[in-house]
């Protein structure tokens, strides 16, 4: 996290990685709520066909990819961010459309 800290950028989440955090916090009776208190990138309609172009061009490469994260990635792209990611092997793919990651 002190990568996305020091960057300097201004930081937020998607809706899709909110609810992947907070089914966590949940299931294992984690306390820490500070991830509500960040800016929420909602999914929209010209983020569903990004995204729904983004998996199809992945298989088009042979390099399938789960649906959840098409869609932050084109949150992502759509609002020209750079997404921080602790699993490149989920996203790496989606530097071939110009994505941009930060990791850990």
């Amino acid at each position: 996290m002190r990568v996305v800290a020091e960057s300097g950028e201004d930081i937020a989440t998607t809706v899709i990685n909110l609810h992947e955090v907070l089914y966590g916090l949940e299931k294992y009776a984690k306390l820490v709520r500070d991830i509500l208190l960040l800016p929420v990138l909602e999914y929209t309609k010209g983020d569903a066909q990004l995204s729904a172009e983004l998996e199809l061009k992945a298989e088009s490469l042979e390099k399938p990819v789960r649906r959840a994260d098409a869609i932050i990635a084109a949150i992502t792209l759509n609002r020209g961010a750079q997404l921080y990611t602790f699993d490149l092997k989920h996203f790496n793919v989606f530097r071939n459309f110009g994505l941009k990651l930060l990791v850990q």
